[in-house]
C-alpha cells in the first residue's frame, strides 16, 4: 500500500513536469512521475519534433529515467495532462508494462486538478508483457 504523502509527491511530480512539456506542434502538455519499488521518484514530459513520430512521450521519459538508474520495478504511476482528461497512449502501456509485476495503481491528473485514480490492469487487459518470454 503506497501512503498518501507519496501519492501526493507523485501527483506532484507528474504537475510539475506537465509544465516543462516540448509541444509547440500539439499544445498538449503531458507530465508523468514513476513511483519505482525502491520508493524513488522519476518524472518526465513529452518531448514533440518537427518529425512527428520522432516525438516521445512523458510517460516512456520518465520510465527511460528510471531504468538508466537501475530501476526495474514500478509501484506507481502519475499522468498529468493539459486538458480535461488523457490517459497513455497504447505504446506507453505496453512500454511500462514491461517493469510492472501484478497490478499498480495510476493517477490521472487533468488541467483542473482533478485526480482520477485507476489500475493498469484496467488500462492493458490480457497484456503481453516478460512472464510471455518465458519458454
Amino acid at each position: 500500500m503506497i501512503d498518501q504523502e507519496k501519492i501526493n509527491s507523485l501527483v506532484s511530480l507528474a504537475t510539475s513536469m506537465r509544465d516543462k512539456a516540448y509541444c509547440p506542434y500539439s499544445n498538449y502538455q503531458v507530465g508523468s512521475a514513476i513511483l519505482a519499488s525502491s520508493g524513488k521518484l522519476y518524472g518526465g514530459c513529452n518531448v514533440e519534433n518537427a518529425s512527428y513520430p520522432v516525438g516521445i512521450c512523458a510517460e516512456r521519459v520518465a520510465a527511460a529515467k528510471a531504468v538508466s538508474e537501475g530501476e526495474r520495478s514500478f509501484a506507481a504511476i502519475a499522468v498529468a495532462v493539459s486538458g480535461p482528461s488523457g490517459y497513455p497512449c497504447g505504446m506507453c502501456r505496453q512500454f511500462l508494462n514491461e517493469f510492472i509485476t501484478g497490478d499498480i495503481p495510476i493517477f490521472l491528473i487533468n488541467s483542473a486538478g482533478e485526480i482520477i485514480q485507476d489500475s493498469f490492469k484496467a488500462l492493458l487487459p490480457h497484456s503481453f508483457g516478460p512472464a510471455d518470454m518465458e519458454l
